[in-house]
């Protein structure tokens, strides 16, 4: 994380949620209905988290026909590292953050 800042409620909760299948794609809708967050909040904190290098993006084609490709995210290996460092109580992490 770069300035060395703590990270936010919403960037907690979504690496938390993240990390729960650290090599499964997402998208953002299923992220939102997972941490609660909305759409304003979620997508500029996955561009810079993508940005930072801890989530990788990717268009991923529908299986529907007819449906266009949507966006899908998941940790990269700098990402999933933080989110267990940040994430691990036992190593003054802040433990899983859950939106309140």
């Amino acid at each position: 994380m770069p300035r060395g800042r703590r990270p936010s409620r919403q960037m907690l909760a979504l690496m938390s949620e993240l990390s729960t299948g650290a090599q499964q794609w997402r998208h953002g809708y299923d992220l939102m209905k997972a941490t609660g967050l909305l759409s304003g909040t979620l997508y500029p904190l996955l561009m810079r988290m993508t940005e930072q290098g801890l989530v990788e993006a990717e268009w991923i084609e529908s299986a529907q026909p007819g449906r266009p490709a949507r966006h899908a995210y998941r940790l990269t290996a700098k990402g999933a590292a933080f989110a267990r460092e940040t994430l691990a109580p036992d190593r003054g992490g802040y433990g899983r953050i859950l939106p309140a």
